[in-house]
């Protein structure tokens, strides 16, 4: 009787993690783990881990990474999980390959999108000209809807006043004032850091090593969120130059790639890790794409993530209403419709290998 295969998807952080290790393992690839200056709900060690590929002298690296929004993790480590565990040991052809697994485990273990100290990690990744400071016009005056100081209730208006304002100003307006990132409210949402988050000092240590002397290198990093149900877009952060974008839609086809405009699926972030990774030059082809596939709409998002900030902040840990956010943010990002579940699955596992064969 053939038996399927248990599902990638795991329950949890930890359970994530011990099968992402364990995949890794039975391939014979290198596991590094870096426990990182935070606990985890019932006090237990948080780790970013990495798998590296065999093939130290390849000329292509493909980097995947997950989890940079920690409640992303349930979907990333499921993409990641799978490619591994379909894999045969000893077969990675001329590609070496390179797995960050839970770069925010502190987001991913909490249920929470942001890090221990609040922080989205994808607005903290500024380039060396850019300072932790300031607010996109018109946060503050949005702060108290926004940010309310108290818990989440079972019934908010709050769906009610962002349907109004994007009326009134326009959903690219409303997507530049509060998700560029913002360094004035450390409670607030999308809170861009005071500094360098442990995720980011980490992976200006790391990430040139790994990448070693190859000079083509393709990275992916998996997020859930943004746009149509189902479906995906490779977002850019940084400015193509013509020979860039023609190797991008070679390996993974025009209709897929999104430079992120206010106008498109997406928006442009302040301190965003795509830019960041380009910017530092790690090979001398360096060409990163965020792999976001989209779940519900952006104002049931935005209310599902405010809900959960004001429950991390203001409510008790033990509460309905702490239970019910947390409950909510990780099915927002991670819909357990498993039609849903095997359509992502199944168009992540192909950009991998896509980027593989380049």
């Amino acid at each position: 009787m053939r038996v399927n295969p248990p599902s990638p998807f795991s329950s949890g952080y930890f359970p994530a993690r011990a099968r992402f290790r364990a995949a890794a393992a039975r391939l014979g690839w290198t596991n590094e783990i870096y426990p990182i200056q935070a606990p985890g709900p019932n006090g237990e060690q948080l780790t970013v881990d990495v798998a590296i590929g065999p093939n130290p002298t390849a000329n292509r690296t493909v980097v995947v990474s997950s989890g940079l929004h920690g409640v992303e993790g349930f979907f990333g480590s499921a993409v990641q999980v799978a490619w591994l565990e379909q894999q045969t040991p000893g077969q990675t052809g001329s590609v070496r390959f390179v797995f960050l697994h839970a770069l925010n485990p502190h987001g991913f273990a909490w249920g929470r999108r942001y890090d221990e100290r609040n922080v989205d990690p994808n607005r903290n990744f500024l380039l060396a000209s850019e300072r932790y400071e300031g607010s996109p016009p018109g946060y503050g005056e949005l702060d108290s809807v926004l940010n309310p100081r108290r818990p989440p209730r079972r019934w908010e208006s709050f769906k009610l006043r962002a349907g109004w304002e994007v009326f009134r100003r326009g959903m690219p307006a409303m997507k530049r004032i509060i998700m560029t990132g913002q360094h004035e409210y450390p409670r607030g949402v999308f809170y861009g850091g005071a500094g360098p988050s442990q995720s980011n000092e980490f992976l200006q240590t790391n990430l040139r090593r790994w990448v070693g002397d190859c000079r083509d290198v393709v990275h992916l990093d998996f997020h859930s969120g943004l746009g149509a149900w189902g479906t995906y877009k490779l977002l850019v952060d940084y400015p193509l130059n013509q020979d860039q974008f023609s190797k991008l839609t070679s390996l993974f086809g025009a209709s897929t790639i999104e430079v992120c405009d206010a106008e498109g699926i997406a928006y442009s972030s302040r301190g965003d890790f795509g830019r960041w990774c380009v910017a530092q030059k790690f090979a001398g082809d360096y060409l990163f794409a965020c792999a976001e596939f989209g779940t519900y709409g952006p104002i049931t998002m935005l209310a599902g993530i405010r809900a959960e900030n004001m429950a991390f902040h203001w409510g008790r840990p033990d509460s309905g209403s702490t239970t019910r956010a947390r409950q909510r943010l990780k099915e927002l990002f991670c819909p357990s419709d498993e039609s849903w579940r095997s359509t992502v699955l199944a168009e992540s596992l192909g950009l991998i290998d896509k980027a593989a064969k380049r």
